[in-house]
Order: C-alpha cells, then structure tokens, then sequence
C-alpha cells in the first residue's frame, strides 16, 4: 500500500488549486462567487483570486447543497445564509466559542411555517363554457373550410377530456375525505 501524501494546510489557495482540491471547474466557481455573497475571495498581488480556509469551507457546502441535496441557487443562498448566520459554517476550527455544560443550549431557529394550501374547488360538469366556434362566422353563402370541423372536433374531444379528468378528480378527492381538502 503507497503511503498517502500529505496534504499542507495553507493560508491561502488560488483558483486552480481551490477547484482541484474541490472538483469542480473554474468557472463554475467564478459565477457561485456572483451568486453567493458569502463568497468573497481577497486578490493577491497579481490580481488572482485567493481563498483562505473558510472559503474553502463555504465552497464545500454550496456544492454540497447544489449537487448532493438538490436545492436551487436561490434555495442554496437562503439555507447557506442561514447556516452562515446561525454560525453553523464559516468559522474556523478552534475559534467558536467554547460553552460550558452548565450553560443551557440556545434553541434552535425559528423556521418559518408554511403556508396552508388553499381548499381544491373544481368546477362542476354545468359549469364548463359552451366551446365557441374555432373561426368566426362565414359569411352567408360562403361553405366553411374543413380546418374549421376539424378544429372543432379537436376542441369538443379537449373537453370532453376535461370533463373526464374533472369527474376522475372529484372521485379521488371524495376518496380521500375532508381531510385533503
């Protein structure tokens, strides 16, 4: 078995070292420092992006969040910024502060409740709009072009494909009782 290589924690890594280290292209990490705020690499000298121990870090969860839990950029920014603010991530190891046993824990976060959905009313078969003609009147006189049949044939077998998914639809929710509703 080959011995593993050492890995040397530094202060700083420029870009192509942060994305091999963290498998991900450089681009990639380019456009998450436009979406993330969190995301601040400091410039060397040079004009290259640097990023310290902690970006690294954030870097990590974002991927994380993205490619592993599937949350979207805008979801990822939300959960990030509320690990970021709840101290969860983004602080060294060694600099969050130490509690004592006897300290009572601080309790969680309080998570926004989500919204009740709105009862499902459908409409009775009554209810559904007499289909209009697909094409205005013709003229008197004028016979009507065979589009105009077949546009209605399509739109009469729409509906009556409506009507079915309606009635399907009411039965399922008088299956599933009050409750659903």
């Amino acid at each position: 078995m080959a011995p593993k290589a050492r890995v040397q924690k530094r202060l700083y890594y420029k870009i192509g070292e942060a994305c091999k280290a963290l498998g991900i292209q450089p681009y990639v990490l380019r456009y998450w420092e436009t979406e993330f705020p969190a995301l601040t690499p400091s410039k060397s000298r040079s004009g290259q992006r640097v990023y310290s121990e902690k970006e690294l870090e954030i870097i990590r969860r974002i991927k994380e969040l993205l490619y592993e839990e599937g949350y979207t950029i805008a979801g990822a920014k939300k959960k990030l910024e509320g690990e970021i603010n709840a101290g969860a991530l983004g602080e060294p190891e060694g600099d969050a502060p130490e509690r004592d046993d006897d300290e009572e824990a601080a309790p969680p976060p309080v998570q926004a409740a989500l919204p009740t959905p709105l009862p499902l009313v459908l409409p009775e078969a009554g209810d559904l709009p007499d289909p209009e003609p697909a094409f205005p009147e013709h003229a008197a006189g004028e016979a009507p072009a065979a589009l105009d049949t077949d546009a209605s044939e399509r739109v009469q077998r729409l509906l009556s494909g409506i009507t079915e998914a309606l009635a399907e639809a009411r039965e399922i929710l008088t299956l599933l009782g009050p409750k659903s509703l």
